[in-house]
């Protein structure tokens, strides 16, 4: 699955989920932005990591929550290098409370960085993308945004936000070969999940049929996959990267 001289952009490259796609695409010969806000060491960490593979990396830094930033930075991006090729939404982050503990606040960043932030990069590169006639964008969604979650009400909504504008930009975009689809990872081990109790990791992994946690790897093989000439006819999907978790 080559993606020799393709531009790719990864939203939230930096660590986890995102530096491993960001890796991934990158060994199969794409130039990858990794995409930061406010952790430049680690994201210059996955640069390194990606030259260190014999890959082309570059870091640029915006947020994806704020519309002007994230148009301005990727026509920098065009301007420098040339149209986007492949776009992973990947940037996300989680401010978890019960309904009734919580604050504005924390729903609106929640929907300001996962829902809008993927709105406003996608709207960043489809024009070019019809232009050329070829794209590829993959939305990292998760699968709380399908079985919902005690105390994520915010990031279940954003998540589940995301299918319903996956599958209308796939309706949108078909006719100009620019595929959308979602990857929506379960309970994969990043910093996150080492963060949290043994007890609370059993009960996570009671839930799982396979009686494992993913990597990050598992999840950047479908986003591979998406990206890939292989999947010219697949839109408006999404792809369960859980070990049965949800079906």
């Amino acid at each position: 699955m080559s993606q020799q001289d393709k531009i790719a952009l990864v939203t939230g490259g930096s660590r986890g989920i995102g530096r491993t796609v960001a890796l991934k695409l990158a060994v199969q010969g794409a130039r990858v932005y990794v995409n930061f806000v406010s952790r430049s060491e680690a994201a210059e960490e996955t640069v390194a990591m990606i030259e260190k593979l014999g890959g082309q990396g570059e870091i640029i830094k915006f947020d994806v929550a704020d519309y002007s930033a994230t148009q301005e930075a990727v026509k920098d991006l065009v301007s420098n290098d040339g149209p986007v090729d492949i776009l992973v939404n990947n940037a996300g982050i989680t401010r978890d409370n019960l309904i009734a503990r919580m604050k504005e606040d924390e729903w609106d960043q929640v929907m300001d960085t996962n829902l809008k932030g993927t709105f406003n990069c996608c709207k960043a590169v489809i024009k070019q993308m019809m232009k050329k006639r070829w794209g590829r964008i993959i939305n990292i969604s998760s699968v709380v945004g399908f079985s919902g979650n005690s105390g994520q009400v915010n990031y279940s909504a954003a998540k589940a936000g995301m299918s319903g504008l996956t599958k209308s930009l796939a309706r949108e975009f078909a006719s100009r070969k620019v595929t959308v689809n979602c990857v929506a990872p379960g309970y994969i081990i990043t910093e996150m999940t080492e963060a949290i109790s043994d007890d609370a990791k059993q009960k996570m992994l009671s839930e799982i049929p396979m009686g494992t946690l993913g990597v990050p790897e598992d999840v950047a093989a479908a986003v591979a996959f998406l990206a890939s000439d292989e999947a010219n006819y697949i839109t408006g999907q999404t792809i369960h990267v859980n070990g049965g978790m949800y079906m």
